[in-house]
């Protein structure tokens, strides 16, 4: 299996795992500064194990490299704030929708930092997809799916929107730090990840019962040790433009989620805007060209 196909699968397994995530947390129940805090000591309980297994230990550091890794950690947690955030504020659908604005966030930092070139297929492609993003937030939630103030509708997508920055500068990050193991990254990440939530979390009345803790091991082992692994190892593979459109699998799933989970219907738009976001992937990772052969001669 070469690295391009290897990269692929690893970005879809963990954009496939990652679209379930506003169900789980919304399912969880718990305050989003305790979900994040444990999620990130059970994640680096998983990577220590994941890093220690693949030897990912034994290699040193220099400390420009955890410096950049400390800072895709402090991103990638400010990611994780606003978009757990804006779950309440809008339905998951259009949260998670906004968010994946975030390829055309890594297709202008690309260019800037790694001088990757932007050819006009690419653009078209990313501008197709982008319809569909439109598309799928015009939809606004039924009133079953959100009966909160214009207001909160709106700092919701705005949440989405920093949340999707931030994933991006995360990403960028984990490209410039080359061949450092991913596992590694992720764990530092984390680890970063206690530092900074740890002042703000109650750790004083730890839950008893053995769903919540369950909850928190699920949050932290998969969604977090498993997706970060697949994640990383995928943007080390991939050239940024093929992760950025990879990643809109991830409101794909995420509304099928939530309407499984939620009975939050999809919306015409919403089924359309859908539908132009895998075109848009598919041609992209498959090279299709947006200009077809000129039509028959005239008679």
């Amino acid at each position: 299996m070469n690295k391009k196909i290897a990269g692929t699968l690893q970005m879809m397994a963990a954009m496939l795992i990652s679209g379930t995530i506003g169900w789980f947390v919304v399912y969880s129940g718990q305050p989003v500064i305790q979900l994040l805090f444990w999620r990130c000591v059970f994640g680096a309980a998983t990577l220590l194990v994941v890093c220690a297994f693949t030897g990912s230990l034994r290699g040193r550091l220099t400390l420009g490299q955890v410096g950049w890794a400390a800072i895709g950690g402090v991103a990638i947690v400010l990611n994780w704030l606003l978009i757990f955030a804006s779950f309440s504020r809008a339905s998951i659908s259009v949260a998670i929708a906004v968010y994946n604005t975030q390829p055309f966030m890594l297709i202008g930092l690309g260019a800037l930092f790694f001088a990757e070139r932007i050819t006009a297929a690419k653009l078209g492609w990313l501008g197709i997809a982008f319809a569909g993003v439109l598309l799928i937030v015009e939809a606004r939630p039924s009133a079953a799916a959100y009966a909160g103030p214009d207001s909160a509708y709106i700092a919701g997508v705005l949440m989405a929107l920093g949340a999707a920055f931030f994933y991006a500068i995360a990403a960028i990050v984990t490209k410039k730090l080359g061949d450092t193991p991913p596992h590694l990254i992720a764990l530092i990440h984390v680890c970063v990840g206690i530092l900074m939530i740890a002042p703000f979390a109650d750790l004083t009345n730890l839950p008893s019962g053995y769903r919540v803790w369950g909850d928190f091991l699920v949050m932290g082992a998969v969604y977090t040790g498993l997706v970060f692994a697949l994640l990383y190892g995928a943007i080390q593979k991939l050239p940024t433009h093929s992760v950025g459109v990879l990643s809109f699998l991830y409101p794909i799933v995420a509304m099928v989620v939530d309407f499984v989970a939620f009975d939050h219907r999809l919306k015409p738009l919403q089924l359309v805007g859908s539908a132009a976001i895998l075109v848009a992937a598919a041609g992209m990772t498959l090279g299709w060209s947006l200009q077809r052969a000129k039509a028959f001669p005239q008679a």
